[in-house]
């Protein structure tokens, strides 16, 4: 019967791979640093903090000198075409022209005032083929500007809104910077709690596979009852079948960290247990104060008020008087030669004041006022809760971190304390002092007391990454993250 359950347990532990073959050992630093600088989630912020910076590229292209040609090369055209005469008549002729332009424009938006100023050049030519004849016309210089009057002017709050907009998207990836780690520790400490948990299975194996012999050979001198080796038997075959399923969850968890690393290869991960946990103190006041000149939020508060005010702006712009005032001075000519147009040009002048006044919209415009208004009032109030909320975080966040660090010293010295006591417990069952309940009830609580120790552990350093991404600051070093 001995040789019968000796064989049981080879093939057990025939069927649990070797870990310590083709291993790779990491720290959680170690992984950290390979998520940052490899993983997809990383590639994906580097991709959208580039998507930003060109977007406020193409703000800053607003301010700066246009420079663009035109034109239309050829305009044909070969038909009959109706020509109204002096009588009132209506006579077909056949029509067999080609029209051709090319504009030279130079265009400067003015934030200040929303209008654009520019210079131009252009010239055409006339073709008409049933008289052979060619003309060329042409402004070679035309100097002018396009001014709105008493409307909303987007430029004014594009350079109050977007420099914003690209500060906070600059903090946003450092953000998400923290962000990995924050993930990267999660998967790591569930990766390392199954490792933990093979580990407690395989002992388990072991030492329950050494009792059972034992209490054989003690059942067979007649010092236990059947009941009491049965039961022995019962734990190996939940040992055996601890195994399994601790296996099986270390290689689903190995598995969400590999791909989330971005890691290809078929080496088992081997992670270590982080011994040493940060003793720094955290003031609650710095954390605060770093949190509001770090974190995309502080920004982001002060950006979605700007939103909201120009909101408001542009609905009572849209309202009441609205006029366009164009004017520009500038040389024209036209002759039969093309270089002829650019010699003794005339004088040019055009001057353009248009208006439009709302007589009856039936309250369309105040709507759009007042609900604009409305809006304001309501993104007042949320980023007010939203600002009560930010502090409240950040606060309880760092009481958080203290409460787990004396946690990670109380479980890991509970550890300690249960392992010795099984020990021991151990060891007096072998020589009958103590009940097979008391050994259970000891390997139980030493097992509990190794996973809360993990646990514990991965509590703080999820809780110490999540305050570093709240702050964008670092403890450890005191410098900004943003930095």
């Amino acid at each position: 019967m001995n040789k019968f359950y000796f064989t049981l347990l080879t093939i057990a532990f025939l069927q649990v791979p070797n870990l310590s073959m083709g291993q790779s050992t990491y720290t959680l630093e170690e992984v950290i640093r390979i998520a940052k600088e490899n993983s997809p989630a990383f590639k994906q912020a580097e991709t959208r903090k580039e998507n930003r910076y060109w977007q406020y590229r193409v703000y800053k292209s607003n301010f700066v000198p246009q420079l663009s040609l035109s034109g239309v090369l050829p305009d044909f055209n070969r038909s009959v075409t109706p020509v109204t005469q002096e009588d009132g008549s209506t006579e077909f002729r056949s029509v067999f022209i080609n029209n051709s332009n090319v504009s030279l424009n130079l265009e400067q938006q003015v934030g200040l005032t929303g209008g654009t100023v520019f210079v131009s050049s252009s010239v055409s030519r006339f073709d008409d083929f049933n008289q052979d004849f060619v003309n060329y016309g042409g402004d070679p210089l035309s100097v002018g500007f396009r001014q709105p009057i008493f409307s909303f002017n987007p430029l004014k709050w594009d350079r109050q809104i977007e420099p914003l907009r690209y500060e906070e998207s600059k903090r946003e990836f450092v953000e998400e910077f923290e962000q990995i780690s924050k993930d990267v520790s999660t998967l790591y400490f569930n990766l390392l709690s199954a490792q933990v948990g093979l580990e407690i299975a395989e002992k388990n194996l072991g030492n329950n596979d050494t009792i059972y012999k034992i209490a054989q050979g003690r059942y067979q001198l007649g010092k236990i009852p059947e009941n009491e080796l049965l039961q022995l038997e019962l734990s190996l075959m939940n040992s055996r079948q601890a195994v399994a399923q601790s296996y099986l969850d270390m290689e689903t968890n190995q598995l969400y960290l590999k791909s989330y690393l971005g890691l290809k290869n078929t080496d088992e991960l081997s992670l270590e247990v982080p011994r040493e946990v940060p003793n720094f103190l955290i003031d609650p006041d710095l954390a605060l104060e770093e949190a509001l000149r770090n974190r995309q939020d502080a920004i982001a508060f002060k950006r979605r008020m700007l939103e909201a005010n120009r909101d408001v702006d542009r609905a009572r712009g849209e309202t009441g008087l609205n006029m366009d005032l164009f004017g520009s001075f500038g040389l024209t000519n036209n002759a039969n030669q093309l270089p002829s147009i650019y010699q003794n040009p005339q004088d040019q002048q055009r001057i353009r004041l248009g208006f439009s006044i709302p007589i009856v919209d039936w309250g369309r415009q105040k709507s759009r006022v007042r609900t604009a208004e409305a809006n304001h009032q309501l993104v007042q109030y949320t980023i007010e809760q939203e600002k009560v909320d930010f502090q409240q975080e950040v606060y309880t966040q760092v009481k958080r971190l203290e409460m787990l660090r004396e946690q990670v010293k109380i479980t890991q010295k509970a550890d300690d304390i249960s392992q010795r006591r099984y020990n021991i417990s151990k060891n007096r069952y072998l020589i009958g002092k103590i009940s097979i309940t008391d050994l259970s009830i000891a390997l139980t609580e030493k097992d509990q007391a190794k996973r809360d120790y993990i646990n514990s552990l991965g509590n703080f350093w999820q809780a110490y990454y999540n305050l570093r991404q709240l702050t964008l600051y670092d403890f450890k070093e005191n410098k900004r993250l943003i930095e």
